[in-house]
């Protein structure tokens, strides 16, 4: 049965001497395993639509566990990843998240178009970390998770100074900032964004411009969270991380 889906390549693994195992986020259907049979021959027809973070139009036949590839149209390449090695990295680990934190054949519309903006931001130019964190903060409630980010977690005040607190799941406001010890007493400012990357709409991002002090913050409390809450291990984000590194050398 011939089925049609708009979809972004997430994962390629070679099968054989000229064949892929393509894993393909789309719209309609969640994510999908296809095989692109002569796909990594470079005359095929299969070859272009087959690249890691390619956003096209999928023709495949549906199987009970792969389905096969018979044709593909690209919408867009997002070229401009592949090209830099840091974009991709940001890109390779946003994609392994979406691919560990998701079930095979869920179909999730919002998460689709989140993926795929965060990549087009990507490939347009935007600021890496900044993308990378609105979609990490979009991602926990994908993974059950659900930080308290409107108000206190313990005393339920909307107002004052708040800091993050990982026990208590969420923000601590100045009244019961005793209660955790271990509370992490990051800026307002800091604060402010990981309640907007959690909240708002990323197709409204504009340029947004945040201090380096912010966004190690940011990357310090996400991480965290992630590590005490999610159970994912990501090689991705050691390849991250080990890029990031190598940054100051360039």
């Amino acid at each position: 049965m011939l089925q049609k889906c708009e979809g972004i390549v997430i994962r390629t693994n070679d099968y054989g001497e000229s064949n892929k195992i393509i894993t393909v986020f789309t719209r309609e259907f969640g994510k999908i395993g296809l095989m692109a049979r002569g796909a990594k021959k470079p005359n095929s027809r299969l070859s272009s639509i087959s690249q890691l973070f390619t956003y096209g139009h999928f023709l495949f036949i549906k199987g009970n566990g792969l389905g096969t590839l018979q044709q593909g149209e690209i919408v867009q390449s997002l070229r401009h990843i592949r090209e830099d090695l840091f974009q991709t990295a940001y890109a390779a680990y946003i994609v392994d998240l979406l691919d560990k934190g998701t079930e095979e054949r869920k179909s999730n519309p919002f998460l689709f178009e989140l993926l795929y903006k965060s990549l087009e931001y990507l490939n347009e130019g935007y600021d890496s970390d900044i993308i990378m964190h609105i979609f990490e903060m979009k991602m926990l409630p994908v993974l059950g998770l659900h930080p308290i980010l409107n108000n206190c977690a313990v005393c339920g005040e909307t107002d004052g100074r708040f800091a993050f607190s990982f026990r208590e799941n969420g923000l601590i406001c100045h009244r019961c900032i005793d209660k955790d010890p271990h509370h992490f007493p990051a800026s307002q400012s800091t604060i402010k964004l990981l309640r907007l990357f959690y909240y708002f709409d990323i197709n409204r991002l504009g340029n947004i411009s945040v201090k380096e002090e912010t966004k190690n913050q940011l990357k310090q409390v996400i991480r965290i969270y992630y590590d005490e809450n999610s159970g994912l291990i990501l090689k991705s984000r050691r390849f991250l991380d080990q890029m990031e590194n190598m940054k100051d050398l360039f």
